[in-house]
């Protein structure tokens, strides 16, 4: 049988695997919620329609950039949440670039002034790959030790 032992700092993954991603989400929807004002686009809609919508483009750039979040944030939590278990110090800091980065991304993604496909990294946003990997090192190193551990 193998045993983890729950180190003392663990208290700031949870913090930030759980605090963290929903703040961000908070944050990241303000953005959503002002651009469907500002482009006209109505609820059930969750993207703008091409040729209905006169700023089709410029409103889905800013849903893109939270829908994106949305659709990683919740695998994020998990590997960071386990690999916090072996590194919590590194999780933890590396939740602060993924929310902060995943801020930038955003605002990337929506400026319209900026190419398509590169404007999501041109203010910063790769900055949450930090984070990210961070904990996948992190939860492979545990899964790694848990699976070679041979009982004594």
């Amino acid at each position: 049988m193998v045993s983890i032992d729950v180190p003392p700092e663990y208290g700031w993954v949870i913090l930030g695997a759980s605090l963290g991603p929903i703040i961000t989400s908070m944050y990241l929807s303000g953005f959503v919620m002002k651009a469907r004002k500002d482009y006209d686009v109505q609820y059930p809609n969750l993207y703008a329609v091409p040729k209905y919508h006169d700023k089709a483009d410029e409103f889905n750039r800013v849903q893109r950039g939270h829908q994106n979040f949305l659709e990683n944030s919740s695998s994020y939590s998990i590997i960071t949440l386990l690999g916090g278990l072996r590194h919590p110090m590194a999780c933890a800091i590396g939740t602060i670039f993924y929310c902060l980065g995943s801020v930038l991304y955003m605002k990337g993604y929506m400026d319209t002034t900026l190419e398509v496909k590169t404007a999501r990294h041109k203010k910063g946003g790769g900055i949450k790959y930090v984070g990210l990997i961070t904990s996948l090192i992190s939860v492979g190193k545990l899964g790694y030790g848990i699976a070679m551990a041979t009982e004594s």
